[in-house]
Order: C-alpha cells, then sequence, then structure tokens
C-alpha cells in the first residue's frame, strides 16, 4: 500500500505519517504548508506542495506515486476564524474534499480515511457522546466536518470506495518535542503560554453542571489518534466496500480546572487560574464513547493526561525557553 497523507505536514498530520511509516506503510505528504513544516517529516517521504482545491496536481500525485490509499486530514480549523469567514471554510474544506475525492475516484484508489470532528456533535445533553448521538454543529467549521463526513460516505456508496470517517475529541501531546503543536487555539498550549508570560490562566465559567463547575472535556493524545488511523487504514484495505464512522476519544473526562491544576504541577509554576465569564455556545460536558472503535478496530487510548500534559510541556519548553527558566 501506498498513503498519501494530505495535511501530512501538519501537528496531527506528522504524527499519521510517523505511524504509517513505523508500520511499514509506504507514505506520500501532500501540503500546501500554510501550517505545516516540512522539517517534520522524516527524509526518506515524499513531500508535494499543493493546495487540495488544485485537481490537476492532485490527481498526478496519485498516478506518479502509485497511491492506494489516501488519509485526508488537510483542513482549516479554527473554529472562532471559521465564524468570521464561512465561505473561506467551506471553500478550503468541502470544495478541497470534493476535488480530492473526485481525483481518488477517477484513479480507482480504494481506501479513503477523512479526518472528521467531535465539532459535528455540537452541545450533546449527554453523559457520553456516541456515533448516533444527535449532530448538530454550531459553527462553520464542524458543519464542514459534518457535510464532509456526507459527501465522504455518499461517494463510497456511489462508488465502493471503502471509507472511514474519525471524529476527533481533543488532541494534545506529542511524540517528540519537535512534532508539538505550535498553535495556540487549545486549552494545554493557551495555559501554557498564559504560565510563559507569568499571567493566571483563564477559566472561562465556572458555574456549569459538573463536579468542579468548569467543562469537562475528552482528550486523546495525538499518538493515539496516529495509530487510530493505522487501524482504520489497515481495516479499509482487509474489506473493500467498508464504511466506517468512528469517534476517536479516550472515554474519560477532565474538568478545565482539573486539566490547569495538573499542568501547574508538570511545568512547577503553580499559579492560580482566574475565572471569567462563560463563552457562548460551550456545553457543559462533551466526553466520548470509545466502545464502538474498539470493536470495529481493536483500538484504545493508551496515553493519559499526564503523558499528554508533560509531552507538550517538552515541545513547548523547545520553542519557547524562558518558560521552563520562569517556572
Amino acid at each position: 500500500m501506498t498513503w498519501l497523507i494530505t495535511g501530512g505536514a501538519g501537528y496531527i498530520g506528522a504524527h499519521v505519517v510517523r505511524a504509517m511509516t513505523e508500520a511499514g506503510e509506504r507514505t506520500v505528504v501532500y501540503d500546501d504548508l500554510s501550517s505545516g513544516f516540512a522539517e517534520r517529516l522524516p527524509e526518506h517521504v515524499p513531500l508535494i506542495t499543493g493546495s487540495t482545491l488544485d485537481a490537476d496536481r492532485v490527481a498526478a500525485v496519485l498516478t506518479e506515486h502509485g497511491v492506494t490509499g489516501v488519509v485526508h486530514l488537510a483542513a482549516r480549523k479554527q473554529v472562532g476564524e471559521s465564524v468570521e469567514r464561512p465561505l473561506y471554510y467551506y471553500r478550503e474544506n468541502l470544495e478541497g474534499l470534493r476535488v480530492v475525492l473526485d481525483a481518488v475516484t477517477r484513479a480507482r484508489v480504494p481506501s479513503f480515511v477523512f479526518s472528521s470532528s467531535a465539532a459535528v456533535y455540537g452541545m450533546p445533553d449527554v453523559d457520553l457522546v456516541t456515533e448516533e448521538t444527535p449532530c448538530s454543529p454550531m459553527s462553520p467549521y464542524g458543519e464542514t466536518k459534518l457535510a464532509g463526513e456526507w459527501l465522504v460516505r455518499a461517494t463510497g456508496r456511489a462508488t465502493g470506495l471503502s471509507t472511514a470517517s474519525l471524529r476527533y475529541f481533543n488532541v494534545a501531546g506529542a511524540a517528540r518535542p519537535e512534532l508539538a503543536d505550535v498553535g495556540v487555539y487549545n486549552l494545554i498550549p493557551m495555559v501554557f503560554e498564559k504560565l510563559t508570560e507569568g499571567a493566571a490562566p483563564r477559566v472561562f465559567g465556572d458555574d456549569y453542571a459538573t463536579p468542579d463547575g468548569t467543562c469537562v472535556r475528552d482528550y486523546i493524545h495525538v499518538v493515539d489518534l496516529a495509530e487510530a488511523h493505522v487501524a482504520a487504514a489497515r481495516a479499509l484495505d482487509a474489506a473493500p466496500g467498508r464504511e466506517l464512522t468512528l469517534n476517536v476519544g479516550s472515554g474519560e473526562g477532565v474538568s478545565v480546572r482539573e486539566m490547569i491544576d495538573r499542568i501547574n504541577t508538570v511545568t512547577g509554576h503553580g499559579i492560580p487560574p482566574v475565572v471569567t465569564a462563560r463563552r457562548p455556545g460551550d456545553p457543559a460536558r462533551v466526553v466520548a464513547s470509545a466502545e464502538r472503535i474498539g470493536t470495529e478496530l481493536g483500538w484504545q487510548a493508551k496515553h493519559d493526561v499526564q503523558d499528554m500534559i508533560t509531552s507538550a510541556w517538552s515541545g513547548w519548553t523547545r520553542l519557547h525557553p524562558e518558560a521552563a527558566r520562569t517556572a
């Protein structure tokens, strides 16, 4: 098998490339490098720079490299930005996906793994989110992921393409410091940034119906997430025409306050958080049921929150050495 990883130079993508390569799969990366970095990739992995909107270039890559499966991660993923720029997000995420799927079907590539998100669920009022929980996304980003799942599923049913849509929960951690997430869009790096500045981390609301009043989320280590892609890819390869939609989470909830306390312990900063007003649209609790992915793929999360924080901090201090000095 030769797997094309779109967005493979990004934070999650580079981990997927690493996991696929270590599992003995040949990989090729296609990335526009708008948020990815070529140096994240092993030297032997080909990198083709280009946009998923470039139909001719995508088609050429599939043919020239004899691609037999695609893992499609290339997308814009900032929720707030998607609210401000919905047309941009629909073009990049949905039209980009359509172009890739069209090329895949024309080239008769048999397997396709799609990067989806727990954002498809919106504000689910359940203890554990299953794949049958109604989807009601609250942002254009989440809408593009849900519509993307529909497009992937419909294409598979029409053409016989084997498909898997993986709904990621909150991704954190790093396999190695140089592969760490450099963006400051999620809780852990947001707390790191505040601690580096010597400022108090922020808690957006402490009056939710949760044990400590703060929001509860499911965190998944990026290494475990990458292994889920390997398992999905091999499942599709083994069963032509298969169709999967799976949560990828730990099945355990951690509150915002608990996470900040753990981060303070790991980093040695010890700056207590300040509570500010709730953010509009934040659900009290979003925790995955990981039962189906265990049954379908034999996969389960192996890394805990401590691993996520420790590995993420190693990556953060590599880029921000002053953070370690001020601890």
